[in-house]
């Protein structure tokens, strides 16, 4: 994707061109593609972005989480089958009933570009309050999760389950310590969080 080149330092021509033009002050701004605004402000939100090409680049990315964050005995929150399945290798000492773990690691619906929040609901958190679950978050997505809005995210929610919709639907926004907040982000669950994006586009 554009956005992961212009990351590591690689420009189209294109955009060589976007940024020698002069643009008159009552222009329209250039918009960002998604790709881009979603990282831009998942990272100003204080989430912690991990870039996968590859099946083995994410477990290489998720060893790395644990041994950075001292989680040896991996106690995890798994509620979701398919990654115990995928994770199987890592042997997580998993627990639906408890919440005495190191980190809760889930999927997500969606990814909202404009404002780099994550779209989650029972599928990811059964019934649980965020404020109830591990302060820490691993989250798995792909890039075809991408969207731009929250509207376009409960869209593709209804469209996939149509016979019977999830309940549980929030966003999480907020990826700092309780004293970097301020009042905007008031009563809202902050989560230490990373997110293992892959690139399937």
């Amino acid at each position: 994707m554009s956005l992961f080149r212009k990351i590591f330092g690689i420009k189209s021509s294109s955009e060589k061109n976007i940024q020698n033009e002069e643009r008159g002050k009552y222009m329209p701004q250039v918009k960002l593609p998604v790709d881009e605004r979603f990282t831009i402000n998942f990272k100003s939100n204080g989430g912690k972005f991990l870039y996968c090409e590859t099946m083995e680049e994410v477990y290489q990315s998720l060893e790395h989480i644990l041994e950075e964050n001292n989680w040896e005995n991996k106690r995890a929150l798994v509620y979701d089958d398919r990654l115990k399945k995928l994770f199987s290798s890592f042997n997580f000492q998993s627990n639906k009933q408890s919440l005495d773990v190191d980190f809760f690691i889930t999927t997500c619906e969606y990814l909202i570009s404009d404002d780099g929040s994550l779209l989650i609901s029972s599928n990811q958190i059964a019934e649980k309050k965020l404020k109830e679950l591990p302060p820490n978050f691993i989250v798995y997505a792909t890039t075809s999760q991408l969207v731009e809005n929250i509207g376009d995210g409960l869209k593709g929610i209804k469209h996939k389950s149509h016979e019977k919709i999830p309940t549980n639907i929030t966003t999480i926004k907020h990826f700092k310590a309780i004293e970097d907040k301020d009042f905007m982000s008031y009563g809202s669950s902050s989560k230490n969080l990373y997110l293992l994006l892959l690139e399937d586009l």
